[in-house]
């Protein structure tokens, strides 16, 4: 666990760093697949998975 939530931090930054500079290619996106992989591994996953059901649910249907 605690090697997941350090891999998730190392991640997200690299991923933040990367977006912030503009400077988005291939490498950016296997740091942001890499960045998802870790943090469903991690206790987040949880909210993160009710959160976007319900802002699905919140869309009305046409």
């Amino acid at each position: 666990m605690g090697v997941t939530v350090s891999l998730v931090l190392v991640f997200g930054f690299v991923l933040f760093m990367l977006l912030r500079s503009k400077s988005l290619g291939y490498g950016s996106a296997f740091i942001a697949a890499m960045f998802g992989f870790f943090l469903a591994s991690t206790g987040a996953s949880g909210p993160i998975t009710e959160l976007t059901a319900a802002v699905i649910n919140a869309i009305p249907d046409f």
